[in-house]
């Protein structure tokens, strides 16, 4: 038979240091809220990189009465979409922007995932292209050093100042 110790609610005098739910844990095997150590632990990253990611907006966190951060269990799906995402290169604004995008700004769902990674697909794409192309055309460039001739594949489209030859240019 399984015994549970009654718990104090949060905003109760509890011991310091330990929260009430840690106890119902390790009765129970149930998992309500996990601490950061534990949602490093099980992501893979540092507790730093989680702070971070809660200052970005990326994730949250509720305290608990020792001001200690308790995560939901569904925020290891928001950190698999993070660490995905940015392996696939995509920037920490657009992952944000594309979490606020979910109604109330929930876990994503497979349905989720599936429109935000069709959203990055053009981009990696596009990505993957450009860095195919300058690896086909480095070979070009590697004796002359100049980034400005006008043969070379990778020189600078925006370069305004091409014109008036190779080199530094200063205004006078």
């Amino acid at each position: 038979m399984l015994q549970v110790k009654r718990l104090r609610p949060l905003g109760s005098a509890a011991r310091p240091g330990r929260f009430p739910m840690t106890r119902l844990r390790k009765k129970t095997g149930a998992t309500p809220v996990l601490t950061v150590g534990e949602v490093a632990a099980r992501s893979g990253l540092a507790v730093s990189a989680l702070h971070f990611y809660e200052a970005r907006g990326l994730i949250s966190s509720v305290r608990n009465a020792g001001n200690q951060r308790r995560y939901p269990r569904s925020v290891l799906r928001r950190v698999a979409v993070i660490k995905i995402a940015q392996r696939m290169g995509i920037s920490l604004a657009d992952i944000s922007a594309a979490l606020k995008s979910l109604p109330d700004e929930r876990t994503p769902t497979v349905t989720d995932w599936r429109r935000l990674s069709a959203r990055w697909k053009t981009d990696l794409d596009e990505r993957i292209r450009m860095l195919l192309q300058l690896r086909d055309q480095l070979d070009g460039c590697i004796g002359c050093g100049c980034l400005s001739l006008k043969a070379c594949p990778l020189r600078n489209a925006q370069d305004a100042l091409a014109s008036q030859g190779a080199g530094p240019h200063f205004d006078s």
